[in-house]
């Protein structure tokens, strides 16, 4: 049985966003496939997801001279807490999906304080004489992702900075697949947005079927 980590950064949900909408279908094709597998759903606009602020840098400090955890503020073990609980979760999951829609070329500033929750020396990557290397090499993961204008070719491919993002972290961690499902141009072309929705909506169940 493998672990699916359904990761959402979105204040909509599928009936007004065209990310979530894929989302929906990805996941209940994937039941479908794979029903032994576990599916956790992280909505990130409803979990505590701290930022990486003074308490938590006084807290990492705190722990790495050899202070308890108990024995730290109120404010440190509740953040620093979180974060190890996080970035446990993700390391025990087996795939990633991240949907996100493409806000200002890139994604909701949820996800990036997501990332830097899960960036954690020791857990998804390692420093060697050699640099960083990822320790996820057995993990795969997908970004669906939402974008209203055309971004998959042309200038506007070099603006585009939310996927491109991911990939790279993906890469940090030693994730060998990260593939993407792109909905794009609904905005850009308001007449064609049902169509628009409705085959990134089948893209991303028939993408479930083999993931």
């Amino acid at each position: 049985m493998a672990t699916l980590l359904y990761i959402t950064a979105h204040p909509h949900d599928e009936r007004q966003s065209f990310s979530m909408a894929a989302g929906k279908a990805f996941v209940e094709s994937y039941r479908e496939s794979n029903p032994g597998d576990e599916v956790i759903q992280l909505d990130l606009y409803k979990e505590n997801i701290p930022h990486i602020d003074t308490d938590v840098f006084s807290g990492w400090g705190k722990l790495q001279s050899g202070t308890a955890f108990d024995d730290l503020s109120a404010e440190e073990k509740s953040k620093v807490g979180r974060l190890s609980e996080l970035v446990e979760q993700f390391v025990s999951a087996d795939k990633y999906v991240f949907v996100t829609p493409l806000w200002n070329f890139s994604f909701p500033p949820v996800m990036k304080a997501y990332i830097d929750s899960i960036c954690v020396s020791g857990k998804t990557f390692k420093y060697t004489e050699q640099g960083p290397v990822g320790l996820l090499t057995d993990k795969k993961a997908l970004h669906i992702q939402a974008r209203g204008g055309i971004y998959s070719e042309g200038p506007a491919a070099e603006m585009e900075m939310g996927h491109r993002y991911l990939s790279t972290i993906m890469q940090f961690f030693g994730v060998p697949s990260f593939e993407g499902v792109f909905i794009e141009g609904h905005n850009q072309y308001p007449d064609r947005a049902q169509e628009i929705k409705e085959k990134g909506v089948q893209e991303a169940s028939e993408r479930a079927k083999s993931f």
